[in-house]
């Protein structure tokens, strides 16, 4: 009768750590935030130019923009 709650508790601890594996084990490792630095062999031209593609930035903003970056 002593070992009842006991059985209980360890048991309880057992569901719960399995529990934590399994979660553990499906997501895996969380996703890596996006690089905050621009990766090589892109320059600001080249951002300018696909914002400018995507249609973030309208003709007059992209001209002024490349101006000021001096090419």
């Amino acid at each position: 009768m002593i070992f009842g709650p006991l059985f209980m508790v360890l048991l309880l601890a057992v569901v719960i750590a399995a529990v934590v594996l399994l979660v553990r084990w499906g997501v895996g490792s969380w996703p890596a935030p996006p690089p905050t630095l621009t990766p090589q062999g892109r320059t600001p031209l080249d951002i300018l130019k696909e914002r400018f593609a995507r249609g973030e930035i309208d003709k007059n903003e992209f001209e002024e923009r490349r101006r000021v970056l001096g090419e």
